[in-house]
Order: structure tokens, then C-alpha cells, then sequence
């Protein structure tokens, strides 16, 4: 993506698209992480001359360097399935509440932690010199500087939240090597200049080096700095993907036994704010099941809105639907096994997904108002599902609360800004929110004020909350 920017003037344009495919060799998942770094050479080389370049992209997973530097074999994907027994393995020595309170980051398999105790005793973790996550890695091969991005390195569950610094007693407890990082950079600072040969693949300019600046890289970050909230700080965010990422804003981390038991998570923003939300699937599961239908977006969304709400319902924070494969199955499965009517048509899982979306949105928007004792007054949705007007529908009818979409592009743009602003292009990020407010379309959704819809939707939550209580349960007693 490329984009213009003034003080009056935000523009994003795609300079080039390419396919990220993951690969199986063997037993295990890969990134094809060649093929990404080829693709973003091309799209230098098409986008032409630009004042800045930065680097975003998805949380948690790595890739290992030798001591000269070279890649020890692709990155493993973080659906791969090496981490199922690695957290027990963990919570033996560090139990489950000590590491919470020590990292503020919420419960997931595919964790950075649990990837590295999977990978404990490899010939590759052993010969291994430095760890660099995605987006530092695809920087490193632009500028040939080595460094750990502070949004991305708190999701790895090794960092305080708090110092803002390594948890240097968790990672010696678990016989972690924090070695391995490079050393920690902040958005907006320097992150390099472009390699000559790079210069030379891409044709850009090589008389000034082109700098590449350090953005917020995980990429949710970048988009929880693009919510264009301009006229209250009582706002909700769900950025929308392939994950739904719920939450709120805030100033501290808030590292409650109640907050891990509701399994939100302290990831950092910029500027010092923390992120506050919790994972929940997201569009993954209508992406997957497409993938099996071969079906296009819109007929079914179509045919979903004429289907009536909360007939069919999954916990869309359910990590067993984490995996790839067979998702229309597995979703119609886990109506039946809910006692819930399954759906049989992809319009009736379509309205499945989509109602079930907007009911852990609800959930967990609400879950952090009382966790954090803040209110909320307005819902922003960010991201790939805020062109999704029925999804933007429900979850406003859902939440009770009015819905603010767009931009769709949110990570781009708060990419972007991140980069403007180091180049003294804008100011806070309050100004850079307003720019965006000011130039970007919006769409506001208003929810149903229907008392009979109010009680539906609070009805179904009851119902959700109380089968994934039931489960958890049963995950506890299952433990050693």
C-alpha cells in the first residue's frame, strides 16, 4: 500500500497484492516466508519512490537466524498443531495466574512462549543466534538492522506490560533464552535504510537511501491506532479479519485474576497505551468455510439477511473451531452438540457465523467494561468487516450501542500515520485519528431499540456464557 499525506490529505492506494499461501511439509505448517518477502520487493518496485517505508503483520510467530544471519528454515505457522500440550507443560512451572499477572496476556496455544517450550530440544532452536518475529524479519532482510518491535514483543508472553521491559523472571524459570531478541524499538523510530542490492531489485532511488521507520508491526496495533475516534474517549474497538479483536484503550494494564479468568489481554499500543481486548475468531470461520463452499461473499450475505436472528449459534471463542478443514461441519456439529438447531445451508451457517460474531462482540465489549470499570458509548469496527454492513448491523443490535465502520483498511493506515508522524508530517495520535475522521468515509449503524430484539440478544448471551462455563469446567477436571 502506498499513501499520501498532509496536513488535509490521507489517501491509501494498493500498490500490489499478493497470495500468502502457508505450506505443509511433512507434519508440520509453514509461512512461506520467501514468497512474502518476493512479494514485497515486487510491490517496491511498483509503488515507485516514497519517503518512508514500514512493516506490519500478524503477532507471535518467528523465524530462527544462524550466526551469519541466514534464515534456519521457514517460520511455523501459529495454526500449526507442535503447541496442544505445551501450556500444561508451562504451568508446571509457572502456573497459570502467575504468569498472567506477570505478562498481562491472555491464554492462546500458539503463544510465542508455548512456541518456543514446543520447540525445546530442536537441532534448529539449539543452533539458533537470534529470533526475529515476521515483520522484524522482513525488515532485516530490507535494511540488514536487527531489531524487536515493542506492540509485537507483547504478544510473545514474555514482556511486563507494566516496564514495558522483558520478564526476565519468566523467561528463566522457563529456561528461555531472551538473548535470542534483538535489542527492543519503539514506533516511530529508525529502523534502517534500504540495502544497496535491495535498491538495485527495486529500482528505487540509490543516491538517498530510502529509510524504513519502525510502526506499530503487529499489525492489530496498527489498526487500534487508525479507530478514528474523535469525539469521546469512551469508545469500543473491534478490529475485523480473519480475528476479531474486542476491546478498549487504556492507559495501565489491568492484570486481575478476574480478567484472565474472562481470558482478555494486555497487548501495547502506541504512545504508551495498552491494549485491553480479547481474541475471538472472527471472519476465519466464514473465510474456511467459503473455502469449502467455493462460494462468492455477497450472494450469501444476501440470502443470510433474510434468515431470522439467533437461530443458530457457536461460541465464536471456541479454540477448537482454530484449525483449518471442514469448517461448515464442525460449526453444525457444535450447534448439535449444544442442544442449539444446526444449520444446513452456507446461508444458514453464513447467518450462523455472523450472528454468533456479533454475540462474543457483545460479550466481551461488555466483560471489559467490567473489568475495567470504564463505560462505553460508541462501538468503532475497523478493519475487513467493517465493509460487512449486516455484520455491522448485528453487532450494533447486539452491543445496544451505535456502530462506527471503517476504515476498512486500518492497519495500512495506522501504518502509515505511524510513519507520517516520524517524519513530522502530523502530531499526537489524537491529530492523527482526527486526519482520519476528517478524510476517510464512515458508516454509523444504530441498533434495533426494539425491546423484544434487546432481550433475544441478551437472552443468547446468557445461554453462550453459560455452555462455555460448562466447558471450561470440564477442560479443569480434565487437567492433571
Amino acid at each position: 500500500m502506498t499513501a499520501r499525506v498532509t496536513p488535509n490529505e490521507l489517501t491509501l492506494k494498493e500498490a500490489h497484492r499478493f497470495p500468502n499461501r502457508p505450506v505443509r511439509t511433512a507434519d508440520t505448517l509453514h509461512w512461506d516466508i520467501l514468497a512474502l518477502y518476493a512479494g514485497i520487493i515486487d510491490g517496491l518496485r511498483t509503488a515507485g519512490p516514497v519517503t518512508s517505508i514500514g512493516i506490519d503483520g500478524w503477532a507471535v510467530d518467528y523465524g530462527l537466524l544462524d550466526a551469519d544471519g541466514a534464515l534456519l528454515g521457514n517460520p511455523v505457522h501459529y495454526r500449526d498443531t507442535r503447541t496442544e500440550s505445551a501450556p500444561e507443560t508451562v504451568w508446571a512451572t509457572v502456573p497459570a495466574p502467575e504468569l498472567y499477572a506477570a505478562t498481562g496476556i491472555q491464554h492462546a496455544p500458539f503463544n510465542t512462549l508455548y512456541q518456543l517450550t514446543a520447540a525445546r530440544g530442536t537441532a534448529q532452536l539449539a543452533a539458533a543466534e537470534r529470533l526475529l518475529l515476521i515483520p522484524d524479519l522482513l525488515t532485516y532482510w530490507l535494511t540488514g538492522e536487527q531489531g524487536t518491535e515493542l506492540t509485537n514483543a507483547s504478544t510473545t508472553q514474555l514482556l511486563d506490560p507494566h516496564t514495558k521491559t522483558w520478564s526476565y523472571d519468566v523467561a528463566t524459570r522457563l529456561d528461555i533464552n531472551l538473548d535470542l531478541f534483538a535489542p527492543l524499538r519503539h514506533p516511530g523510530h529508525p529502523a534502517g535504510h534500504l540495502l544497496p542490492h535491495v535498491l538495485e531489485e527495486t529500482g528505487l532511488p540509490t543516491t538517498t537511501p530510502t529509510p524504513v521507520t519502525t510502526v506499530a508491526s503487529h499489525d492489530t496495533a496498527s489498526a487500534v491506532a487508525a479507530v478514528p475516534a474523535t469525539t469521546t474517549d469512551n469508545f469500543a474497538y473491534i478490529c475485523t479479519g480473519t480475528w476479531s479483536l474486542a476491546g478498549l484503550e487504556l492507559d495501565a494494564p489491568v492484570r486481575t485474576e478476574a480478567g484472565r479468568a474472562a481470558n482478555f489481554t494486555n497487548e501495547l499500543g502506541i504512545d504508551g497505551t495498552v491494549r485491553y481486548l480479547r481474541n475471538i475468531m472472527g471472519l476465519w470461520l466464514l473465510q474456511e468455510c467459503r473455502r469449502a463452499w467455493k462460494s462468492d461473499l455477497e450472494p450469501l450475505l444476501r440470502q443470510a439477511a433474510e434468515i431470522p436472528a439467533l437461530q443458530y449459534l457457536v461460541d465464536a471463542s471456541d479454540p477448537a473451531f482454530l484449525p483449518p478443514g471442514n469448517m461448515p461441519h464442525r460449526i453444525a456439529q457444535a450447534c448439535a452438540a449444544a442442544g442449539r438447531p444446526a444449520p444446513t445451508t452456507p446461508a444458514e451457517t453464513t447467518r450462523c457465523i455472523l450472528d454468533s460474531l456479533a454475540l462474543a462482540h457483545r460479550q466481551a465489549i461488555d466483560d471489559a467494561q467490567r473489568l475495567t470499570g470504564r463505560s462505553v458509548d460508541v462501538v468503532h469496527i475497523v478493519g475487513g468487516g467493517a465493509r460487512n454492513a449486516l455484520l455491522c448491523q448485528l453487532t450494533a443490535d447486539a452491543c445496544g450501542l451505535p456502530v462506527v465502520a471503517g476504515p476498512a483498511e486500518a492497519a495500512a493506515f495506522g501504518n502509515v500515520l505511524v510513519q507520517a508522524r516520524a517524519h513530522g508530517l502530523t502530531a499526537d495520535r489524537h491529530e492523527m485519528r482526527a486526519l482520519l475522521a476528517r478524510t476517510q468515509p464512515l458508516a454509523r449503524y444504530e441498533p434495533t431499540s426494539d425491546r423484544r430484539t434487546r432481550s433475544a440478544w441478551a437472552e443468547a448471551s446468557r445461554r453462550i456464557t453459560s455452555q462455555r462455563i460448562t466447558s471450561q469446567r470440564i477442560a479443569a477436571h480434565r487437567l492433571p
